[in-house]
Parts: C-alpha cells; structure tokens; sequence
C-alpha cells in the first residue's frame, strides 16, 4: 500500500486481520499523513500539525472495531465538547448531557430548550443509519435503506428537507435565539462548503450531533498519538 495516512493505516489493519500480507510505503519521516504531531512551536510542546478531534473515528464501527485502546491510545474529553464565541463576550456551549445544552439554550429563549432535544431525539432514531451511509462503502445499502424505514418516525420528507437545508436556514427554522444556530453553523463550516449552500444543514446537524452524543475526542499526547496506535497495531497482528 502506498501512504500511510489514516486511511491507509486503517486499511492495512484490516488487510491483516484477514490474513494479509502488507508493505505500507510512506515517502514522509513519519507515519499519519494529517494525523501528526509535532514541536515546532518549541521543545516538548506538543501540538497538532492538522487534524486534532475526531467524533467520527468514535462513531465509525470500523474504526472501533479495531480496539486501538488495547493499543496504547487513550482518548479524552474537554469539559465541554465545543464553543462558540458571541460578540456580547458569552459562549454558546455544547456538552455532550443534552440536558446541559438544553438548558442552555431556555435561557435566553425558552422553547429552544425543547427544540433542541426533540432535534435529539430524531437523530436517536435515525443518526446511526445517517453516520453508517457516510462511513460505509458506496452504494450504502444496509444503512440507506434502513434510514429510509425509519423516515417516517422522524417526520418523513420533513427530515430529508432538514437535510438539504442550508445550514444558516436549518437554525433559523427551527431556534430563535443565536446560540443553537451557532452551533449548527459552525459545525456546518467543517463541510467546507458555503453555510447557504443546500447540504450545509446535514453537515451541520451532523457534527453537533456527534459531539452531542459521542463527543469530540481528542488522543491523549496529541493526533500522532492515534497514528502511533494503529502503527503498533497492524505490527502486533
């Protein structure tokens, strides 16, 4: 296999856990592509040279079936999974007890509160199959037709409007304080596509909802940490 970045770090494990026998060629010094670390900065000040949280890698099972924690990964959480700054100097804040978050949005408008958790309660319903579409190989049958069975649950083609929604109308329709549309909008910026682009809205319910449910993990002593694990991983099988 030629590169050692993260995918093919995580291809070359699974390769060998079905018997194979694998070469991974990496031109770099090191190994993880944009999963790195380094001490550029200064010595013994680890920082993230790209990449550094990863709520997908938790909600993917292919990722989690390879048990990188028996592999010297450790992953840790910040007290809150995400902020957001206001121009009033306040923090709309994301934590991963919804009950929090809610709590937080009533404040300052009280039926942002309920909204926000019968947004998570419909991806309680039909996230898994949302992610598995994402993280599978294409054409995601399983997932996708099990999303599809369970449209109607979280209200049909209401839901896949939601999905197609921009993200800045997503928070407008359904917040009517500033907070929660922050948070979807921010997280929608990581699509890196316009916030009024159709599509924007998916990404943005979907990062908020991974931080709100598997959080935003980060490796303990920085991403190359995680790069490391799979190293020592594919090495021990």
């Amino acid at each position: 296999m030629v590169g050692a970045g993260p995918n093919g770090l995580v291809a070359a494990n699974h390769l060998v856990d079905r018997g194979w026998s694998v070469l991974l060629l990496e031109a770099q010094p090191t190994v993880g592509g944009a999963v790195r670390s380094a001490e550029d900065v200064r010595e013994g000040f680890v920082h993230d040279t790209f990449s550094a949280f990863y709520p997908l890698a938790a909600a993917s099972p292919a990722f989690t079936a390879l048990r990188l924690e028996d592999h010297g990964l450790r992953w840790v959480h910040a007290p809150a999974v995400l902020g957001h700054p206001r121009q009033d100097g306040s923090w709309a804040l994301l934590h991963r007890d919804r009950e929090v978050t809610a709590a937080s949005m009533a404040e300052g408008h009280p039926g942002d509160g309920e909204a926000w958790l019968a947004m998570c309660e419909e991806w309680d319903r039909i996230g898994e199959d949302v992610v598995g579409a994402l993280v599978t190989p294409f054409p995601p049958v399983r997932h996708g037709l099990r999303a599809l069975a369970r449209l109607r649950s979280v209200g049909g083609l209401g839901f896949v409007r939601t999905m197609l929604t921009p993200a800045v109308d997503l928070g407008r329709s359904r917040f009517a304080g500033e907070p929660p549309r922050l948070l979807l909008a921010g997280n929608a910026g990581h699509a890196d596509i316009p916030l009024d682009a159709p599509g924007s809205g998916l990404m943005g319910l979907l990062m908020t909802m991974l931080g709100q449910t598997v959080g935003f993990p980060v490796p303990e002593g920085g991403a190359g940490m995680l790069s490391r694990a799979l190293v020592r991983r594919a090495e021990a099988a």
